[in-house]
């Protein structure tokens, strides 16, 4: 049977041996602004294609300048939302960027960010649905980044906020959602159990490397499907130790994860 393009392209994502799948999202620079210099950048690029990050998040300006060298160790993932630090409402994201126009210049994949309880959640959820339809004409895999952030939000549990973010994303035609489950590991894999397609784990704020570390095994337990964590530390230094530490052990420790994968 001959493979759809998605599917191709899932599969470059997520490698055949099962292994948990490190994603580290560049795009953030559209709301924080650089966190390095262009030279810096590029060593960025560098540093996670020969320490065994599977995948990046950029916004489509990026893969024109993007080596090639990095293209054939690392799937491009180009984001669609956008808002910056400074706009009246921060969790406002709206759409930047086309999927066809995307697919063009190089994407593997897209994703959009959706806050969940928002002031504006219709308009983004709206336009994650339009963005899935045109996915879908294209054969291009989406990765929906849902947050429970807003005021909708405040008297609802976060697990049930989760749990309905999941949902949506499944609902609205997403291959994979990124998520901020954390607590217990059971209340992780209640989340994860409940959802069809891949989950993502956001990576959240930076600490240190032990605590990181032990993050990270407890989110291989779960059965998420991987991870997505960002590569600045607090004071613009790039990258992080932990970045580093998880794109190290990511790399030497395949066959270990993927029988805690199993377990």
């Amino acid at each position: 049977m001959i493979k759809s393009g998605r599917s191709l392209r899932l599969g470059r994502l997520f490698k055949a041996d099962e292994t948990p799948l490190f994603l580290v999202p560049l795009d953030h620079t559209v709301t924080d602004g650089p966190f390095t210099d262009a030279r810096g950048y590029d060593a960025l690029l560098g540093i996670l294609a020969d320490n065994g990050a599977d995948a990046i998040v950029v916004h489509k300006g990026r893969l024109r300048l993007l080596p090639r060298s990095v293209y054939a160790k690392l799937s491009v993932v180009v984001h669609l939302s956008a808002s910056t630090k400074y706009a009246a409402d921060p969790t406002f994201k709206y759409q930047v960027a086309e999927v066809e126009d995307c697919l063009r210049r190089g994407a593997d994949a897209v994703s959009v960010h959706v806050n969940l309880g928002s002031l504006t959640e219709d308009r983004q959820l709206r336009s994650m649905a339009e963005v899935a339809d045109a996915c879908d004409r294209v054969g291009l895999p989406l990765l929906a980044m849902l947050y429970p952030r807003g005021p909708g939000i405040m008297d609802h549990p976060q697990l049930e906020t989760l749990l309905h973010a999941a949902s949506l994303a499944v609902d609205l035609g997403a291959d994979i959602v990124k998520l901020p489950i954390g607590g217990s590991v059971a209340t992780m894999k209640r989340v994860v159990d409940s959802c069809p397609i891949p989950v993502l784990a956001a990576g959240g704020a930076q600490v240190s490397d032990h605590q990181f570390g032990a993050f990270v095994a407890d989110v291989m337990t779960s059965g998420a499907r991987g991870l997505r964590q960002r590569c600045a530390r607090s004071d613009g230094c790039c990258p992080s130790p932990s970045t580093i530490l998880i794109t190290r052990t990511h790399r030497r420790s395949r066959l270990q994860a993927t029988a805690k994968w199993g377990s």
